[in-house]
């Protein structure tokens, strides 16, 4: 196996974009990797808190809805693990995962990811370059054909609320950028939220302002880099019924 291979590079109004595949010695395992100029953006030997995203962003959906067919937007398709964790829940009717750069749809189209054939080649999956904080603001042109109303969204772009990676994001992460984001969903429906962090004081109560029912989430998992446990947050906040 060869020890470090780059299976995509491309230049993007963000900067370097790079998937890379290489060989873990401490995890024994093939690791791929996206970077975005120095920043490592993702892992995949760090995926639970990406899957815990849509499991406990599915499991939060109000109880009279556990019965319906439901509709899922994930805002950030990266190493496409959140989405597929939400296609194993056989309730989910449809998924719209968007993202910003068209270069990484492109890397699943191509299948180069482990969980690529599953995530394109499942019917309920549709993939759109969008701009999620675009999206919900409600920028004219942002994707047309959208479900009225999502039963639950997920996002993962972000490192933490108070770290964005664009200034552009900042708005969202406010009580006006919630309450727009929350009229696309339904009632009873849910807005999850990924963070490298562990989730804040701050912007729980900011969820607070907006949403009537809000947790936060550690979710702990094995790091063979460092040999210990690391964290990271899940915040899941629900609109009334």
């Amino acid at each position: 196996m060869q020890n470090f291979e780059e299976l995509a590079f491309e230049q993007t109004p963000m900067g370097e974009l790079t998937l890379r595949r290489r060989f873990e010695p401490a995890a024994d395992a093939e690791v791929f990797e996206v970077k975005l100029g120095d920043e490592y953006l993702m892992s995949s030997l760090f995926t639970v808190a990406e899957e815990a995203l849509a499991d406990l962003g599915l499991a939060a959906i109000d109880t009279p809805l556990a019965g319906e067919e439901w509709d899922v937007l994930v805002g950030g398709l990266g190493l496409g693990y959140t989405a597929v964790a939400a296609l194993r829940d056989r309730r989910v009717r449809s998924l719209s995962v968007v993202d910003a750069l068209p270069q990484v749809i492109h890397w699943h189209s191509r299948q180069l990811l482990p969980v690529s054939a599953e995530l394109v080649d499942d019917t309920r999956t549709r993939l759109a370059h969008v701009d999620f904080f675009a999206l919900m603001r409600g920028e004219p042109g942002a994707l047309p054909d959208l479900p009225a109303a999502f039963h639950a969204i997920l996002l993962d772009v972000d490192h933490t609320p108070s770290f964005p990676l664009a200034e552009s994001h900042r708005d969202l992460y406010t009580a006006d950028g919630l309450r727009r984001l929350a009229r696309h969903l339904a009632p009873g429906g849910v807005f999850a939220l990924w963070s490298d962090e562990v989730p804040e004081a701050g912007f729980l109560g900011t969820l607070a302002e907006v949403f009537v029912e809000v947790q936060g989430h550690i979710v702990p998992f094995a790091n063979p880099i460092t040999g210990r446990t690391s964290q990271n947050g899940v915040y899941v906040a629900r609109t009334p019924r």
